[in-house]
This record gives structure tokens, sequence and C-alpha cells, in this order.
């Protein structure tokens, strides 16, 4: 289950494709190095806020914090979202089949794990520790994706510059969790996020967008902050599946 392969292509791709360096991109805020797991929400600054559309919920589960069940920090479930939340339950996801399945990049960036940045012209690959996860960003004026490719957790991420300031648009998402408690996203949500160096340079600050009308009834977001720790480095997640048959065990012996 640790898709390690992918990140391992993503570097051969950094240092083979045609206009993309093994140097820094210059021409940009450099973004790279170890980020720090955010572990607690922070407030969205304000300027960051105004970029969001109306009709828009910000949620606070950004770290460690989890909603409990029945509360989406704002999001409307639409009914097919919301049967869906209702009818989950916490030991459905201590399975075999799931214990070790990734989350998606909407859920997978505002939780407690840290991340590690590679920026090149055209083109920066983020490692999340959290499934061992790869993504790319690509930053060299390609399109999205056709609408028949097919859709992934990382999905397909397409950035520019506004100033010092990423902008990412994301789409081709898999279905994959919204909050940590049933709420689901669907295949088509869109995710725009901003990422920027705080005033010191030490912290990576972003905003996340998102809109899926098939499951949620406004828009939501999220602010999340890391701070940079030279000489760190991403560590195994090595998820190990048997973790549902313990917790099996343990759930029949209580049972019994």
């Amino acid at each position: 289950m640790r898709p390690c392969f992918a990140f391992a292509a993503a570097a051969v791709l950094l240092a083979c494709t045609p206009g993309v360096a093994q140097s820094e991109d210059s021409a940009h805020p450099d973004l790279s190095g170890y980020w720090g797991a955010p572990i607690r929400n922070e407030p969205m600054p304000a300027d960051l806020r105004a970029k969001l559309p109306p009709n828009t919920a910000i949620l606070t589960d950004t770290g460690a914090a989890e909603y409990p069940r029945g509360e989406y920090g704002g999001l409307i479930p639409t009914a097919k979202a919301k049967a869906k939340a209702d009818a989950w339950k916490p030991e459905d996801e201590m399975t075999l089949a799931r214990v070790c399945m990734p989350q998606g990049v909407i859920y997978d960036e505002q939780g407690p794990f840290p991340m590690e940045i590679e920026q090149a012209p055209g083109l920066i690959v983020i490692r999340y520790e959290y499934f061992d996860q790869v993504r790319l960003i690509h930053t060299d004026g390609r399109p999205h994706l056709p609408a028949n490719a097919p859709h992934t957790k990382m999905g397909d991420s397409i950035g520019h510059w506004e100033g010092n300031t990423l902008v990412v648009d994301t789409d081709h998402l898999e279905p994959s969790t919204i909050t940590n408690n049933g709420l689901d996203h669907s295949d088509n949500i869109h995710l725009i996020e901003r990422y920027r160096l705080g005033p010191d340079g030490k912290h990576l600050q972003a905003s996340q967008w998102f809109t899926d009308p098939e499951m949620i009834a406004n828009n939501g977001a999220r602010y999340i902050e890391w701070n940079k720790q030279p000489g760190h480095y991403i560590q195994p997640y090595e998820c190990d599946p048997s973790l549902a048959t313990e917790y099996q065990g343990v759930k029949t012996g209580a049972a019994n």
C-alpha cells in the first residue's frame, strides 16, 4: 500500500523533462523544503478570506481536530451526502478493504502530517507523508486533462503565479473524504488553493477552497499553515492492514 514508486517517477520527471532543471525556480518565491505538520487551526488572514467566493463556510478542523458525527463545520450536505454520512460508522474504516485506503488531497493536506516540496521551472512536486502520496502541480501553462481522463486521489493540478502567490486549480479528483465523519465529496469537486510564504519566510500559508454541488449546497474552505524545518525528512507511512484484523478481534472480544 506504499506508492513510493510514484515519488521516484516524479523525481525522474524533474530531472529529465525538457525545460525542467534540477535547480530552484528563481523567477518565483522558493516554496521548496520540508514543512512541518499543521498541529492546530489558525485564523485565515483577511486578504485570503477576501478571495473566497460568497456562500463559503470556513472549516476549523485543520491539524489534529476532527468534527463530531453530524457536524460539518458549516457545510450544508445535500440529501445524497447527508444520507451517506448518516449511514457512516467509524468502524467501517477499520476493515481490510479500507484501513490502508489513502484519502484524497482535500482531506490529506489539512491533517497533522508534514510534507516536502520540490520546485523547478514548470513543475512543483509535493510529497505528503500521509500514505506516502505524491502530487504533481504543472506550472508550464498546459491545460487540464480531457474530461475522459482518469480521476485520482491527487487529481490534475494546474498552477500559475499571481505575484508571490501560487494559485493551484485541481479537478479530476476521485470521490473521497471532506470531513472525517462520513461527509464525502464526488468526482466533480473543484479545488482552488493559494500558497505563499509568510512574512518571515519560515511559514507556508495556504487557503483551500472547494465546490461540489452534488454533495454540498454551499462551498467550503480551510486555512492551513506549515512551519519550515530544515534537516528533517519525510518518513515512510507504512500502513499495516493487520490493524483491521486486530481491531475486529478486539471488537469481537468485547462483544462476547
